[in-house]
């Protein structure tokens, strides 16, 4: 028996051997991919290019029963899990060492009931996907801000975007969703059927199984929306960010807007004066009719004297994909992030002085605006928890050469630390960059998740992600 890996799992030494793999091959349209074999290398690279991991298979299923065939063959092998929908994950959780990769790409089928205002989108689609599929006819689900990032992982750990407060997270909008436990059992969870895994699908991250579909409530917006886009010079961040606390004090639900500190690329379309300057930029979206987007907005464009305004009316799908070129595929990326609990002028100081302490160019300090639809979904209605925060920090440190990944890191955990005291001590954790277990349980929350967890997945096999240890 010729053997091709070998991996720990519940503390059993186990084998990926080529036996086994054959016996999985009938059952599996699509390809297995294993170390040696022409397209493993390009099939093992991440949106987060600081993360190569080595699998010792890759699985890519086209349907739930084939999804539900690679992890019963990974639970018989003992090898564990990683599921990649987008791999746009900046801690790399589409990836795994030693285990069994089941990559979706190939399920990402959208499907749209415009009455009903539904769309069912397989597990491998992207928020581009969605939107190409929903906005021919004028609908739209809440979804993120860069067109590439998968549905997947983006939904199932909560899913901020530009709708989020007149319609909530991506996970509040779920209907219902298929999805293969770890027993290999094929499921569909709503709140008639399974209601408790649909409760901890929604926030729980990928702790309780493969998300084969998911069932999309929709909503109108579009084909125009009206996006603000205001660059002001760092130096008048004080001024600026005073204002747009104030914007966002009487802001209305169809207004969701999010601040950029950052330094304006040395190229088009920043005129040559902005190319290199460092900026704080106001980045909004207005998602009703865009004349009064266009007029509810104006005070943010009039903050101060701007280095230059790219607001606009634009295609909801290009505002989707605005942000696409800021986050390119193999790019260096550590995230960080911690719910506010106030935006007083001490913490607007310290904003400013993360921004202007980057190491790189490319990195950025963002504050997003939360409260509205999002804030009052209560905090036991899904595994996502609280909810009252009213702002979220971003600490995002992005850069190009390997010899100053640790410079960056190092920046970043150190800028949520000086945070931290302006914090409700709890992160986004699509944000956080290194694995967090919610292990033991500390709250009634994460009782009910590890209890969960205990159901649907007693041994772990769900465990390449911020996991969850069953109770």
């Amino acid at each position: 028996m010729t053997m091709t890996s070998q991996t720990t799992y519940n503390n059993r030494s186990t084998w990926i051997g080529r036996e086994g793999v054959a016996a999985l091959a009938p059952k599996v349209s699509g390809d297995l991919l294993r170390p040696g074999d022409a397209a493993f290398e390009a099939a093992t690279e991440l949106w987060n290019g600081t993360i190569r991991r080595r699998p010792a298979l890759i699985v890519r299923p086209a349907s739930a029963d084939e999804v539900s065939a690679a992890v019963r063959f990974a639970a018989r092998v003992g090898a564990p899990v990683a599921v990649r929908s987008g791999g746009h994950n900046v801690a790399g959780f589409a990836m795994c060492d030693d285990g069994v990769v089941i990559d979706l790409s190939a399920m990402n089928s959208v499907k749209v009931d415009p009455e009903r205002r539904l769309a069912r989108a397989g597990g491998g689609a992207t928020w581009g996907d969605l939107d190409r599929a929903t906005q021919p006819h004028g609908l739209a689900a809440p979804g993120g801000l860069v067109s590439k990032t998968g549905i997947g992982g983006l939904t199932l750990g909560g899913g901020l975007g530009w709708m989020r407060r007149q319609h909530g997270l991506s996970c509040d909008n779920l209907a219902s969703v298929e999805i293969v436990t770890a027993d290999g059992e094929i499921r569909r969870a709503s709140e008639e059927e399974n209601p408790d895994l649909f409760w901890g699908i929604r926030g729980g991250g990928g702790n309780f199984g493969v998300v084969t579909e998911f069932d999309y409530n929709l909503h109108p917006i579009g084909p125009e929306v009206m996006f603000a886009f205001v660059l002001y010079p760092l130096e008048d961040g004080l001024g600026v960010l005073q204002g747009w606390r104030a914007f966002c004090d009487a802001a209305p639900d169809e207004v969701s807007s999010v601040v950029l500190c950052g330094t304006a690329p040395g190229a088009d379309p920043f005129p040559p004066d902005v190319q290199g300057r460092q900026f704080v930029a106001i980045a909004a979206v207005h998602s009703g009719l865009p004349e009064e987007g266009e007029r509810v907005m104006r005070p943010l464009r009039v903050l101060g004297r701007p280095l230059c305004d790219f607001s606009e009316r634009s295609p909801y799908v290009e505002v989707q994909s605005a942000f696409d070129e800021d986050y390119p595929d193999g790019g260096r990326y550590y995230w960080k992030s911690l719910y506010l609990d106030r935006f007083d002028d001490a913490v607007i100081e310290g904003v400013l002085e993360l921004a202007a302490s980057r190491p790189s160019p490319l990195s950025t300090v963002d504050v997003w605006q939360l409260g509205g639809a999002m804030s009052r979904i209560g905090p036991d209605a899904t595994a996502f928890g609280p909810r009252d925060a009213p702002y979220l920090l971003g600490v995002e440190a992005n850069w190009i050469d390997p010899a100053e990944d640790e410079t960056n890191r190092q920046w970043t955990r150190e800028a949520c630390a000086r945070m931290s005291g302006f914090s409700t001590q709890t992160s986004y954790l699509n944000f956080e960059p290194d694995p967090m277990a919610i292990s033991p349980p500390q709250s009634p929350r994460q009782v009910r998740l590890a209890a969960l967890k205990r159901r649907y997945d007693p041994d772990n096999l769900f465990r390449n992600n911020h996991a969850i240890a069953p109770a």
